[in-house]
Formats: C-alpha cells, sequence, structure tokens
C-alpha cells in the first residue's frame, strides 16, 4: 500500500495493520527519504503505535547514520504515546498500545540520548518534547536551560515543555509577549493548562477578535474555558453560536464550552429527570 495515500485518510479511516505497514517504511534501507518521513509523522499516532513501531522510532533517533530530520521527527512521533502510556494511574494498562517495559526502555534511552551533546540541537529538542510529557526529575532543570538560552528555536521548546511541567508561571506569563506567534501560541497552551487567572486579560480578547491569526485565536478559545470558567461561558455561547464565524472556530468554541460547563459542574437536568423516568419504568417491570 502506498504510504501516500494514508494522509488522505483520517486514522480511525487506517486499516487495522497501518503501524505494520509504517514500521516496513521505516526499517526498510532501500525507502526513500521522504516516505520514512512521512511514516515518522503518521507513526505519532496512537491508532498505530504498537512495540514494534515504538521502538523503530526510538532507534532512528539513536542512529547517527539517519538523517537529522528524520531522526526530530521520531522523536517527536514518540511524545503522544509517552503521555498516553501512564502506567501508574492507568486503571486498564492492557488498553495502552505498548507495553510498559518498552515505556521504560523509551524513557531511559531519550533520557541518555538528551545528555548526548555530540547529538544535533533539533534532536534533543526533539528529545525533551517527546519525553517531557512523562514528568521526570530533570525536565524542570532542563526547560530552565532552554529557555534561558538566546535562541527561539530553544526558547519555543522549553515554552512547550512548560505546559507539561509545573513551576513556570512567570516565563509563561512573560511569553505571552513573544513576538514569535509560534511561542505566543505554546504559552496560551501554557497558561490554559495551568489555569493562570493573570493570563485572562491577554488571552479574551485575543479569542473574541476575527483579527487574531486563526491558529492562535483557537488556542485562545480553549484557553477561556479554564482559565476563568465561568466569564469564559458568554464568550463561547456566543462563538458557538454564531453563523459568521469560521467553522473551526464554531466547532472550538463547543467543545470549550463542554469543557467550561463540566468544570463548573453544570449538567442537564431534562436529561436526568429522562434518566430517572426510565429508571422507575425499569423497575416496575419487575
Amino acid at each position: 500500500m502506498d504510504i501516500q495515500s494514508f494522509s488522505n485518510w483520517d486514522p480511525w479511516e487506517w486499516p487495522e495493520n497501518a503501524g505494520h505497514i509504517f514500521h516496513q517504511v521505516l526499517t526498510d534501507p532501500r525507502t526513500e527519504e521522504a516516505e520514512r518521513l512521512l511514516a515518522a509523522e503518521l507513526a505519532g499516532d496512537l491508532v498505530a503505535m504498537n512495540d514494534d513501531l515504538a521502538l523503530a522510532l526510538l532507534n532512528i533517533v539513536g542512529n547517527s547514520r539517519e538523517t537529522e530530520a528524520l531522526r526530530w521527527q521520531a522523536a517527536v512521533s514518540l511524545g503522544p504515546i509517552l503521555e498516553y502510556a501512564d502506567f501508574e494511574i492507568e486503571d486498564n494498562p492492557e488498553e495502552v498500545p505498548i507495553k510498559e517495559a518498552t515505556f521504560h526502555t523509551i524513557t531511559g534511552t531519550l533520557s541518555e540520548l538528551f545528555k548526548e551533546e555530540h547529538i544535533p540541537e533539533n534532536v534533543r529538542r526533539g528529545i525533551l518534547e517527546a519525553s517531557v510529557r512523562t514528568g521526570q526529575g530533570w525536565h524542570a532543570e532542563a526547560v530552565q536551560i532552554a529557555y534561558a538560552q538566546n535562541d527561539e528555536n530553544w526558547n519555543l521548546t522549553a515554552v512547550f515543555c512548560m505546559r507539561f511541567v509545573p513551576g513556570f508561571k512567570d516565563q509563561i506569563l512573560e511569553a505571552l509577549q513573544s513576538r514569535h506567534e509560534d511561542i505566543h501560541y505554546q504559552a496560551i497552551l501554557a497558561a490554559g493548562n495551568w489555569e493562570l487567572d493573570e493570563a485572562w486579560p491577554h488571552v479574551a480578547p485575543l479569542a473574541r477578535s476575527k483579527n487574531t491569526d486563526k491558529a492562535l485565536r483557537l488556542g485562545a478559545i480553549e484557553a477561556l474555558s479554564t482559565i476563568r470558567p465561568d466569564e469564559s461561558l458568554p464568550i463561547l455561547i456566543e462563538l458557538a453560536s454564531s453563523e459568521d464565524e469560521d467553522e473551526d472556530i464554531v466547532d472550538e468554541a463547543h467543545e470549550s464550552l463542554i469543557m467550561a460547563e463540566g468544570s463548573l459542574g453544570y449538567y442537564d437536568e431534562e436529561e436526568d429527570d429522562d434518566d430517572d423516568e426510565e429508571e422507575e419504568e425499569d423497575e416496575g417491570l419487575f
């Protein structure tokens, strides 16, 4: 099957052996670089992930004979599974697409690779962005060092990581003023994740304004629901019901509205009443 065809489908439309196909492309030395890059990117989706695929990505990250671009993509694609596979709190570990031993192999190897300064900087950045999802002790210092560097790429990586590592409130608020759009965007997501109330005066106008860059606006709308759920309701209701807004904006507002209402403990009383009636009817059957 042509690897390019997977790009035209949503992940839930992929065949069951998608992970096996990606693995074959990644591990076949005769495959063109462009196809391996695409396979590495697609492999990051949890739908395709399995032990063999995860370890193939890990091997690429540590292989100095591979191109820097492929090593970076392989590292980044390990991020989602590391974030998902929290075996310490997972009630049903059998539902995680990789084994716990594979998880620890990945986290341990990435930690060691990050310490190796001869590894290209972009690859080290990808390693940090992936492994930071697991909350290891060395991440806070690594993020602090990355943020302090006079390098926008490392600064971007640092702010991205601040969404997952606690203790960077001041840096996140500072990054909200960045003129670098990607850093600004990541700071918005981090502010939302940590529910930083001080970020509200900055984020709310971005969510309201049609002049805001679309990606920034989507991030701001998402952040509203966690920063101030109660005050976000009228904004989100207006956006979710608007006929003049972009479809993606409306969809994000609708999803964020559900999140805000959930955090405030709202529920559908009519639905609960219907459930009670159904229970009463069921009880009357016996």
